[in-house]
């Protein structure tokens, strides 16, 4: 068993349920200057269909994950309660940390990740696990006791273990977004920087005339900020909002992605998953806001999850006899 998987496996998940709203131990812990927050609950995805069909497909038949959940008497489906990432944005910067509340043997995964080849340490109380296959940077997890578990680089982990005792204080606005989304929805992300620079290469296709070609490679520059949400039930809903620099931007942005979605729903015939995602995707704009919604019953999601190479078989022309 290869450390890596024990340290991915450990903070591992996908979607998650609602809890009254973030950890506010774990905001504590975040690095000050942290620009860009997301987070996830398993606590309660449990009592939902998708929530639970999410949760199945984390290796369970994968022997290798059953014996790290023997070894390390952890297992990430069950004994995982929230998981919180933070970084400060820099575009090429590895300086970023991700945080977990559960329940954790940490003697257990030290003993199991030594055999593995891993190393270890105790910085100011807690035990960190070096990640053995990292090779540039070196990185690792650290328990926090038996309910708190940081991974991210090594600075990064010991910065934080040191703020146990004297909390960071994030952006108030970003800690304000991050604790009313977190209380409202499943899984999470709110930012307060635009997204990094995407370069002005031409995709294929990306020629004038073309669907790729009616959105510039710099639009999404025009975006200064953004957040958005999930939240499980009958349907799966996601909502989302980004601001643009003024509105004009806003509008013409909405406008792009809309017209995108309704080409996609043009497409029916030949696929029919993608139309069914453009019909369940509203983009508008109110002011320098541009709101995107996107409302899809949770059987047909979990359909569609469950046979992704669908609409690929749909697409493809018929052979010719």
């Amino acid at each position: 068993m290869k450390a890596r998987i024990l340290i991915t496996a450990t903070l591992a998940t996908t979607f998650a349920g609602v809890l009254p709203a973030v950890d506010p131990h774990l905001l504590g812990l975040v690095m000050p200057d942290a620009k860009v927050l997301a987070g996830v609950n398993v606590a309660s995805a449990k009592s939902t269909p998708f929530g639970q069909y999410i949760l199945s497909q984390m290796a369970p038949k994968d022997q290798e994950f059953q014996k790290m959940a023997v070894l390390t008497g952890f297992d990430p489906r069950q004994d995982l309660i929230e998981l919180l990432a933070a970084s400060n944005g820099t575009p090429g910067s590895h300086t970023g940390l991700a945080l977990a509340t559960g329940t954790f043997n940490p003697s257990a995964i030290l003993a199991a990740a030594t055999l593995a080849g891993a190393t270890s340490q105790t910085y100011n109380g807690a035990t960190i696990i070096a990640d053995p296959n990292a090779k540039n940077t070196p990185s690792g997890i650290a328990f926090l006791g038996s309910t708190i578990a940081v991974a991210g680089d090594l600075a990064d982990v010991k910065a934080a273990i040191d703020r146990q005792s004297a909390p960071s204080k994030i952006d108030a606005g970003l800690a304000s977004q991050a604790a009313s989304l977190s209380a409202s929805q499943d899984a999470w992300a709110v930012s307060i920087i635009g997204p990094p620079p995407i370069g002005t290469s031409k995709a294929p296709g990306n020629s004038a005339g073309g669907p790729a070609g009616m959105i510039p490679p710099n639009a999404l520059q025009q975006i200064v900020s953004g957040s958005g949400g999930v939240k499980f039930g009958t349907n799966v809903v996601v909502t989302a909002q980004a601001q643009a620099d003024n509105a004009q931007d806003a509008a013409n942005l909405a406008g792009m992605l809309q017209l995108l979605a309704n080409m996609a729903k043009m497409q029916a015939d030949k696929n029919p998953q993608a139309a069914s995602l453009a019909n369940a995707l509203n983009v508008t704009s109110s002011g320098t806001t541009i709101n995107i919604t996107f409302t899809l019953p949770e059987d047909q999601l979990q359909q569609m999850a469950s046979h992704p190479n669908a609409v690929k078989r749909q697409s493809r022309p018929e052979p010719k006899k």
